[in-house]
């Protein structure tokens, strides 16, 4: 049956057609797990859910809103009894300079990337301490461990690096109860995140830093995040795992 034969899995920012969370919730529910995919659009939410087929679900949750947490997790515990996996996926970039960071701009990136993920792990962590068992995974990026350079700003390289302080706190803090959490840094995947603005330039300057010499694909992010959700990682927390194609050996 698979990896996740049994658990459920919430996904958040997990419609877009070619993004990362879209692909994992593929994944993750073709080794059998039954996965709530959630997104600002509930629309899209529910069909992305319902291409998946089965009893998977799609929600509206607008990760910045600490009270939505809450109650998409809660009406997922009433539904399926518990939840054993969180990816938090759901995050925006803006390619601006240092000194063209704006305050909205600063709130608007660090609140998606960072506080969502908070808020996300508070809505489900009591539900998995409870039952002894649970795998958040975060996806940061390769940006905040370089320092940018690819495409967001450094107001997302600085929220992606707080992805990573809060997962190594959380797998700290939780561990004593089974419940783990990771982080994975992507390098340049192909998604839909940079919104058509890499010029071929770019691209070009880009793939001549990546030894393996392609961009990721969503499917490259999802079987990582595969394993970090699975038994197979049961004795792995705290850690950040790289899949960037070698564009940061370090």
């Amino acid at each position: 049956m698979g990896l996740l034969k049994d658990k459920y899995a919430v996904i958040t920012g997990a419609a877009s057609p070619r993004g990362l969370g879209k692909s994992m919730a593929a994944l993750f529910a073709e080794h059998g797990a039954t996965v709530a995919i959630l997104d600002l659009d509930a629309g899209a939410a529910e069909a992305a859910a319902a291409e998946l087929g089965g009893n998977h679900v799609g929600m509206a949750c607008n990760v910045t809103d600490k009270a939505a947490c809450e109650a998409v997790a809660a009406a997922l515990v009433e539904k399926w009894g518990r939840i054993d996996i969180l990816v938090n996926n759901a995050g925006i970039t803006q390619p601006l300079k240092l000194l063209e960071i704006g305050p909205s701009n600063y709130d608007a990136v660090m609140d998606v990337n960072l506080r969502g993920t908070l808020y996300m792990s508070q809505a489900v962590i009591p539900g998995m301490r409870a039952q002894k068992s649970g795998s958040i995974v975060n996806i940061s990026s390769v940006s905040a461990q370089r320092g940018g350079g690819i495409f967001g700003g450094p107001h997302y390289s600085a929220a992606k690096a707080g992805v990573l302080g809060l997962t190594k706190a959380t797998a700290r803090e939780c561990a004593p109860d089974n419940v783990r959490a990771n982080a994975i840094c992507p390098g340049f995947i192909a998604t839909d995140i940079t919104g058509g603005k890499l010029t071929p330039e770019m691209m070009e300057q880009i793939l001549s830093g990546i030894p393996m010499g392609r961009a990721g694909q969503a499917s490259d992010v999802a079987g990582c995040a595969l394993f970090l959700a699975s038994e197979l990682a049961a004795y792995v927390t705290g850690s950040e795992v790289d899949v960037n194609g070698g564009s940061l050996i370090h």
